[in-house]
């Protein structure tokens, strides 16, 4: 879950408003009553430390339906494993809500360990479209989404100026400028997140999709990544890797080391979450004030990122759901997604936020997240996204090492998630 890993360092203190905020529908009260009582959230592991204060809010206004928090490891694929094993004892499970990946929704609805929510009961309308599509399966709700993301291209804005550049819409003008500016000052061209874990799945995804092309359809049970499209998005990627303007070391980037690099003023373009803009522009960055963020260049002008972030879903075997829905309520509010944002760096769901004038000034690079979340599209919907990443990573991988060529890495790309579709 990168929003969690890398969402700013500092804390999350919440204001004091936030002690007395009462979820809507909601009143603070002294005991379990039918469906309410304490519960566990589960979530993994939270480097900012912005879950406890906030947590502590609602244990303070909800003293019959406090909150204790589960702090599973940093590492994704750790904490998928983690979670998983522990939702198979049914029952028994110790976890009540669950913060999981945007791209876990299916396989956990489908396993049947997360139960279906009342679209009524919660703000969708007031969320950006696109989020909420991520919460869904099958046509109905299974989560409420808590913190969204985009994939954006930070550029540095100093020597495009110099260069009299504007920042690129298409593959071509990001392709050219990283051949011929980046050398000129000493830089790398343009780097992703290119090591084989999730990361990949999602910059491969995003290069299918902004070639027009699609992995998955019907979801997951039809398999649609043989085309034109994802053999041309995943040789863009594998030609920047041939021909040096995207550098080898990246093929062993994930997200921190690719921001490092950024910010230690070694890359002129780095695909990353909006996170890699906050921490560059802090004080003590070398590339603090000297960077801007567009979004993602496609073949033809501006292309298509995956949605990242969080979705909150409720244990089909919780003792107390009427609790898990009023908390969920709470921490998907107004007030408190203002304070994620303000004070965690982590891009909320509430569209209002992103047109509030003072938050802009804060946060310069709302307005492009705002339109790379209204542009961008869910990573594969699969009852199967385990495995269905660990193909994409593998044979991707192999594609940007030259052990394949494009055309046989989509050939086999369609080969392999058959098998899994089938399985």
């Amino acid at each position: 879950m990168r929003w969690m890993r890398a969402a700013g360092r500092g804390l999350l203190v919440l204001a004091v408003v936030l002690t007395g905020y009462v979820a809507s529908g909601a009143r603070a009260d002294d005991g379990a009553v039918g469906g309410r009582g304490p519960l566990t959230l589960a979530t993994a592991g939270d480097l900012t430390g912005y879950l406890g204060p906030l947590l502590e809010g609602w244990n303070r206004t909800h003293p019959g339906e406090k909150v204790t928090l589960v702090e599973l490891p940093d590492s994704a694929d750790e904490t998928h494993a983690q979670m998983t094993t522990d939702l198979r004892g049914g029952d028994r499970s110790r976890f009540d809500v669950l913060n999981i990946d945007v791209a876990w929704t299916s396989e956990f609805a489908a396993a049947g360990w997360i139960r279906p929510l009342p679209r009524d009961r919660f703000p969708l309308k007031s969320f950006l479209p696109p989020v909420v599509d991520t919460a869904t399966y099958d046509g109905r709700l299974y989560a409420v989404p808590y913190v969204t993301n985009a994939g954006l291209l930070l550029y540095r804005k100093d020597i495009l100026a110099k260069e009299g550049v504007a920042p690129p819409r298409t593959w071509a003008e990001l392709e050219r400028d990283a051949k011929t500016i980046a050398p000129k000052y000493g830089l790398d061209g343009y780097a992703g997140q290119f090591l084989p874990y999730e990361g990949l799945t999602v910059n491969a995804a995003e290069a299918v999709y902004s070639a027009g092309g699609t992995i998955l359809g019907d979801e997951g049970e039809r398999v649609t990544v043989d085309s034109a499209a994802a053999r041309e998005g995943i040789g863009f990627l594998a030609r920047g890797v041939r021909e040096g303007w995207i550098p080898a070391k990246a093929l062993t980037y994930k997200e921190e080391e690719s921001k490092q690099a950024f910010q230690d003023g070694r890359l002129l373009f780095l695909r990353n979450w909006p996170y890699a803009y906050v921490v560059a522009s802090a004080r003590g960055s070398k590339v603090a004030g000297r960077i801007g963020a567009v979004p993602l260049p496609g073949p033809d002008g501006p292309g298509a990122s995956v949605l990242g972030g969080s979705n909150l879903a409720v244990n089909t075997h919780a003792p107390h759901p009427e609790s898990a829905a009023r908390l969920i309520a709470y921490l998907t509010s107004g007030p408190v997604q203002r304070m994620v944002l303000t004070r965690g760096a982590l891009p909320p769901v509430r569209a209002a936020l992103y047109d509030d004038p003072e938050l802009v000034r804060r946060f310069p690079y709302l307005p492009t997240l705002r339109a790379s979340v209204l542009a961008a599209a869910p990573r594969p919907k699969s009852p199967r996204y385990d495995q269905v990443s660990l193909v994409v990573q593998a044979v991707v991988h192999d594609a940007l090492t030259g052990q394949e060529t494009p055309e046989s890495a989509v050939r086999r790309l369609a080969r392999e998630l058959a098998a899994v579709s089938t399985r």
